[in-house]
């Protein structure tokens, strides 16, 4: 497979090859891709723990002083604009941290230690990133991606390429946004980084818990070639009896099932209830690991793995105290009983002892339950509307708008001002590109993409209010422009 160029007319290259990417994803299928070369010695550890590090920042028409011609730029270069603005002097402080890792691996590395991290960037991040000039942070990535020395201690994740929250985002698009993040990481990183990519990083951690939602969801991810994705705790719940979790540190098989009684399932990584950044920026989950021991699986003992997600840049623990804590961590774990892994050459482990997909115990968006309880599958889209809707009138606390780390936070109401604009621009992308069969490949197309996917950030939705929606409705406006002609 020939690499891909990462610019194509000026945009980034999110479509065209989405063939190229489906056979990378595919390349490895039923293979173990890390174990072999892991060095941890998972036949003597009790536990483990897991570290992913979410970046994104948004892009944003600021650049230049009319809202309706400025160019679209990243946030981060805003801020390096604008040091004197609320945060904003924070913005080199960013940029190291999108490098750092870079940095880290190989002194450890050198150092003879097993690091490990797992790297989720989004989309927009990497397109802002470039389009600054940021060359040496790709370069320090690039640096930990390729070279056979180093790969082994970084997993990349899967990411919507838009930072878009799946529950608000509708399904067809949600495939937009997967796919074009792997094309993107593709012409960056090339296909050979892009078929050890397994795992699956929603944005804000967002599930929907509409079933028909949902399904798609899981479809897109397995449909993409993703083997697992993380979520968590307080968004899922045994499909029994709608409890929580019991045993959260095993994987889990995360079942949808639709109105249509189609079902998807994949295996789910619980990332545990707590405060984000100062759970990584401590170390938590090495720290977790320790007490942990190995615990019976399909008639055989594997080590529990403790796992979770963080900005890695914002806020200060983060920003100041991660470095020296992860290398701490890094040097004490390395050799033990409960060392630092990533979790694909986690799960290659347990594969290997033997342990199926269908061992791991079943899970299911939150509130679900509830809706088995008076709706059969198979029932069809109607009919379950109707039982939703009774619910809802029945407990106004009950909803189908999906769990995220914010959980008294909707990504669907009180955002009309900037969903209503979107959702106009998502069906005439619909009408005019994908129905119209317009290729991939086509400039019209990939701009319009380009639009579509920036709008649907999920910063615009978070704030909802003041200039980022402002931002939102005019990136909108120039998909509806770009979206008015004739292809």
């Amino acid at each position: 497979m020939s690499d891909l160029p990462e610019y194509i007319d000026g945009l980034p290259n999110i479509s065209g090859a989405e063939q190229l990417c489906a056979q990378a994803m595919s390349a490895n299928k039923g293979k173990a891709i890390y174990l072999h070369e892991s060095g941890i010695d998972f036949g003597r550890i009790r536990s483990a723990g897991a570290i992913a590090l979410h970046m994104h920042q948004p892009l944003i028409p600021a650049g230049g002083a009319d809202l309706s011609t400025a160019e679209i730029i990243s946030n981060l270069k805003y801020m390096m604009d604008n040091p004197g603005i609320g945060d904003n002097h924070n913005a080199s402080v960013f940029i190291w941290c999108y490098k750092r890792m870079g940095e880290f691996i190989p002194q450890l590395m050198n150092e003879g230690k097993q690091p490990r991290v797992m790297l989720e960037y989004s989309g927009t991040l990497l397109h802002g990133l470039r389009k600054m000039g940021a060359n040496d942070v790709f370069d320090s990535l690039k640096t930990i991606t390729l070279n056979p020395g180093y790969r082994r201690a970084v997993e990349w994740l899967g990411a919507p390429w838009g930072h878009a929250v799946a529950p608000s985002t509708p399904s067809q698009d949600y495939r937009l946004h997967v796919k074009a993040w792997q094309n993107h990481f593709a012409s960056i990183f090339g296909f050979e980084a892009l078929s050890r990519v397994r795992g699956f990083s929603p944005s804000e951690m967002a599930l929907p818990n509409h079933p028909d939602v949902a399904y798609e969801f899981v479809k897109t991810l397995k449909d993409c070639g993703y083997q697992w994705v993380l979520v968590q705790e307080h968004s899922v719940e045994r499909p029994e009896n709608g409890w929580a979790p019991e045993r959260k540190h095993i994987p889990h098989r995360l079942v949808c099932r639709n109105s249509r009684g189609e079902t998807a399932s994949i295996v789910a990584i619980i990332k545990t209830q707590g405060s984000d950044t100062k759970l990584v920026g401590q170390m938590q989950p090495y720290y977790e690991a320790k007490g942990l021991s190995r615990l019976e699986l399909a008639g055989r003992q594997i080590p529990q793995l403790v796992t979770q997600i963080a900005d890695g840049e914002n806020g200060g623990v983060m920003m100041n105290e991660f470095p020296s804590k992860y290398m701490e961590v890094v040097r004490e774990s390395s050799g033990s009983d409960a060392p630092m892994v990533n979790v694909t050459e986690y799960l290659e482990y347990l594969f290997s002892l033997g342990v199926k997909e269908e061992d791991f115990p079943a899970l299911q968006p939150i509130l679900q339950f509830r809706i088995w309880e008076r709706f059969k599958p198979g029932d069809g889209p109607e009919k379950m509307e109707r039982a939703i809707e009774e619910l809802r009138k029945e407990d106004n606390r009950f909803h189908v708008e999906g769990g995220s780390w914010t959980n008294n936070l909707s990504w669907v109401r009180g955002y009309d001002d900037v969903l209503g604009p979107m959702e106009k621009v998502s069906s005439l992308f619909f009408e005019k590109a994908v129905r119209q069969n317009v290729s991939p490949d086509e400039y019209r197309y990939r701009n319009a993409l380009f639009h579509l996917l920036t709008s649907q950030t999920s910063c615009y939705r978070y704030w909802g209010q003041g200039v980022w929606t402002d931002y939102a409705r005019e990136i909108c406006r120039r998909a509806h422009e770009i979206l008015s002609f004739d292809f």
